[in-house]
């Protein structure tokens, strides 16, 4: 008989048999499962053996680059840092070499001045419970020479992260073209939200490349491991027309009538009207793409259609010597004009009795465009040049937005004041592409800014714009004859447009004072709710560059016309650019005396290579000033260049092997103040106008490519005054 003591051992054997052998099941059950799935806990096995073995290494790409037509940045990538502080005491392993913040008071001292931060502020921020912080705003963004200047504070605990930032380095300077990038913090690009970098982001965008090796826990590379790497894929980069210059002349000119004249917006175009090509485009207000202090999402000079004024006669007076109609000799009645539904005015509502029509376009009649449309034209032939002239659709700029105008044209009375400007609507870019047929001998030209777009690594064009005919309204004989009618509106004494004479330059344009409508649907009173405008082409002749302005509602004193705050914009903007495009005057200065056969001809010679002191005696016998640029006593450089004609009195610029200085140029005119800068790369800001009385850059002073020269010129008269005033003032001390 078997004991109790065996039957209990057997049956504990047999029970634990049974469990190793359901637990063998099991394991062979779940071998098999991932074996077949290569699935445990919903995770996949390759990729947690990755996950332990695999270091993926992001390689950052760059979005592409936005540049001038001479290829000067205007957006670009560049590096910046992000300050933290690490405030954790586990970090540090050596209490003699501390990695976290020690002194929290003393640390928030030093940086709260360089961070432009309260000392409180910081100190409140160092104080946190937290493992590491950041600064907020002031401590993002932070230069390269800022970090440097931190690092030299060597303060436990301080480090920096670096970052990828869009930086514009001309801040306001073109910004509704441009507008702006930022990045994205869920994917960690660089996203277009405004601007070109919005419409053009598809070849701006960057995608990032990464590098992946076979590495242990802690990291380091195993024998033999595999390297994978996709390499990344920079942004294109995309060239505008815009001149880098030609736009600063232009921002420099609305700043400063923005400041004096405060108007609710100034609108300025610059075009090459042979090419269509943009070479300057601005408003006010405006915004910096680095601040983002934006009030205005429009880019108006495309996206802004409003009554132009007086600015449409130009194209009702093409219509009318194209159609053979317009005679300037022709009398006719101003000051009042009867049609169905009103009557038209001239802005002198008398008139000036019965004159010609060259006289009533030189002085800007309502009435005379009025005849020309109703009786000379007719109202479907005026109509129909108004769409050869591409005001009644958009232009297809490569831009953004682009609106389109609209033309009433329904009763009598719309018929006609369209003719000058009224009733209808149009965008300054819609009359810049129509003004280049009048300038480039009948062909009109499509207005266009993106120049090309190059593969940064295959260094390829991806892109590239041509310049386009958009139509052929009139022919070239009556465009020579609409300019030369223009530029009696500049230089007639009966002239709407004589404020926008240029020295040395004969310019051809059109005035224009546009009325605005109120919310109640009526035209709005007061001198100053008007849109004051001029479009103007230089040299007559033969027109290289072609600039509007347009002026909302400025503030005028009761002494000023709406042609002052225009004007201070065109002639700046006109005349700094045909002098920094080389293009020679029309005409010499009408200072100048008239010149002799003894004056002109003297053809100076090549003084590069020469000797100082005999250059000097040559140029001198000829009566022609003579400016050293240098220490030397070798010519290395000279403007102008030799072989061009000189007459008395002329600047001619020799640079010598020697460091350039800067010569006093006190009673300058602004032309020889500009081909100083050209002569000398230097960066120059010229304010007023007239001839040279101060310069930021003393006599004398040595200096380099790039140094930024500010000029103040003032007319004889003010000059005048000033001197009238400053005895007057130091008789009054004397009593």
């Amino acid at each position: 008989m078997m004991q109790p003591k065996n039957i209990n051992m057997n049956r504990g054997a047999a029970i634990l048999t049974l469990i190793f052998a359901l637990l063998f099941f099991v394991l062979i059950i779940r071998f098999l499962y991932l074996q077949t799935t290569g699935v445990v806990n919903g995770e996949i096995l390759a990729a947690r053996a990755e996950e332990q073995y695999e270091r993926k290494r992001n390689i950052e790409a760059n979005r592409g680059s936005i540049l001038d037509r001479r290829g000067e940045v205007i957006a670009q990538d560049t590096s910046t840092y992000t300050l933290v502080a690490v405030l954790d005491d586990s970090m540090t392993t050596n209490p003699k070499k501390p990695k976290h913040v020690v002194e929290p008071e003393e640390t928030a001292e030093k940086l709260a001045p360089l961070l432009d931060m309260e000392e409180s502020e910081v100190e409140k921020i160092l104080t946190k419970e937290a493992f590491q912080v950041e600064f907020g705003p002031a401590g993002r963004n932070i230069s390269h020479s800022l970090k440097v200047k931190i690092e030299k504070l060597k303060l436990p605990g301080i480090a920096f992260s670096r970052d990828t930032h869009r930086y514009y380095p001309n801040g306001t300077f073109a910004s509704h073209i441009i507008g702006y990038a930022q990045r994205d913090e869920e994917s960690q690009n660089t996203v277009g939200m405004f601007g070109i970098e919005k419409s053009l982001d598809k070849y701006l965008h960057e995608k990032d490349g990464y590098k992946v090796i076979e590495a242990d826990k802690q990291g380091f590379k195993l024998p033999n491991g595999e390297e994978k790497i996709v390499a990344p894929e920079n942004g294109n980069n995309v060239y505008l027309t815009i001149d880098q210059k030609v736009q600063t002349f232009l921002e420099d000119a609305m700043n400063e009538a923005a400041k004096e004249y405060e108007p609710e917006k100034i609108i300025g175009i610059v075009a090459d009207p042979k090419t269509g090509k943009i070479l300057a485009m601005g408003q006010r207000p405006s915004f910096d793409p680095n601040v983002r202090d934006i009030n205005n999402y429009y880019n108006d000079a495309v996206a802004y259609p409003f009554e132009p004024g007086s600015t449409m006669k130009i194209f009702t007076l093409a219509a009318a010597v194209e159609e053979g109609v317009f005679n300037p000799n022709e009398t006719y009645q101003s000051g009042a004009y009867k049609v169905a539904g009103g009557k038209i005015s001239d802005h002198n509502k008398t008139g000036w009795g019965t004159i010609s029509f060259l006289e009533g376009v030189q002085r800007s009649s309502n009435v005379a465009m009025a005849i020309l449309a109703k009786e000379k034209l007719g109202p479907d032939r005026l109509m129909q040049y108004m769409g050869k002239f591409g005001l009644n659709e958009k232009t297809g700029i490569d831009l953004p937005n682009e609106a389109n105008g609209k033309f009433n044209y329904k009763y009598d009375i719309e018929k006609v004041t369209t003719a000058f400007g009224q009733g209808s609507t149009v965008t300054p870019i819609q009359q810049v592409q129509a003004a280049t047929a009048i300038a480039n001998g009948g062909k009109m030209m499509k207005p266009y800014i993106i120049d090309k777009i190059v593969d940064v690594d295959s260094d390829k064009v991806v892109k590239q714009n041509k310049p386009e005919v958009a139509g052929t309204p009139i022919s070239e004989k009556t465009s020579k004859e609409v300019l030369d009618i223009l530029e009696t509106v500049v230089s007639s004494e009966k002239g709407t447009g004589k404020p926008y004479q240029i020295e040395g330059y004969e310019v051809a344009g059109k005035t224009g004072t546009a009325q605005m409508s109120g919310e109640d649907g009526k035209y709005l009173k007061g001198r100053n709710n008007y849109i004051f405008s001029f479009m103007g082409m230089a040299p007559k002749e033969d027109p290289e560059l072609l600039v509007y302005v347009a002026v909302q509602q400025p503030k005028l004193k009761d002494t000023e016309t709406g042609s002052m705050p225009v004007s201070s914009v065109f002639n700046t903007v006109m005349k700094n650019s045909l002098q920094y495009l080389k293009i020679q005057p029309s005409e010499e200065e009408s200072e100048q005396p008239k010149k002799t056969e003894t004056e002109v001809g003297a053809e100076i010679p090549s003084f590069t290579g020469e000797n100082v002191s005999s250059a000097k005696k040559i140029l001198e016998s000829n009566k022609i000033q003579t400016i050293i640029l240098g220490s030397g006593n070798e010519i290395t450089d000279q403007y102008p260049e030799a072989g061009t004609k000189m007459i008395a009195n002329e600047r001619v610029f020799l640079k010598t092997d020697g460091k350039a200085s800067m010569p006093d140029m006190t009673g300058w005119s602004s032309r020889d103040v500009m081909k100083l800068a050209n002569f000398l790369d230097l960066k120059l800001k010229i304010s007023g106008n007239g001839y040279a009385v101060s310069q930021n850059i003393p006599k004398n002073q040595t200096v380099q490519k790039n140094d930024v020269l500010n000029v103040k010129l003032q007319s004889p008269e003010h000059q005048s005054e000033n001197e009238e005033e400053q005895t007057e003032s130091e008789e009054e001390e004397m009593r």
